[in-house]
């Protein structure tokens, strides 16, 4: 088993605490981003620096994959890509996706897109405080635990 970060727009909070929890629990995490993030690459944790080509970190998040897997994505398609694939995906906020939820999400999601590229999006919360944490660490033990089973 792994762990997949799509390091791009993880919080610093939740990408400490898959830090840790990788160690504790000694299981490798690969971090994907466009950019080098600072505090990554050592023992289990591997940084993993893509082309800047528009969807290069998560095509390759994508390629290494496997069932059995943990995936860690705020990216709605890319969650929809991994579940199709049948990875187990959480978001830094502790939502699991499913295929029994990604379509709605993706959905959604798109619906979102078309009203903010229309003018009339909504704006958003950029809030990750205490609880976001807490429901990320919940998640992440609880997802873990489901996967080592």
């Amino acid at each position: 088993m792994k762990i997949l970060v799509d390091a791009d727009s993880c919080p610093r909070p939740a990408r400490e605490l898959v830090l840790k929890t990788a160690t504790r629990r000694e299981i490798r995490a690969i971090f994907a981003a466009n950019r080098k993030i600072p505090g990554i690459g050592s023992g289990l944790a591997e940084m993993l620096v893509c082309p800047t080509s528009e969807g290069a970190a998560d095509n390759r998040i994508v390629e290494l994959a496997e069932p059995g897997d943990l995936a860690l994505t705020r990216d709605i398609p890319l969650a929809a890509r991994l579940v199709e694939a049948r990875i187990r995906v959480l978001d830094d906020r502790g939502r699991v996706y499913s295929l029994e939820n990604i379509r709605e999400r993706l959905s959604l999601r798109n619906f979102m897109v078309d009203l903010a590229e229309s003018g009339l999006g909504m704006e958003r919360s950029a809030l990750y405080g205490r609880n976001e944490l807490r429901n990320f660490a919940n998640a992440l033990d609880r997802e873990i635990t489901r996967l080592l089973r």
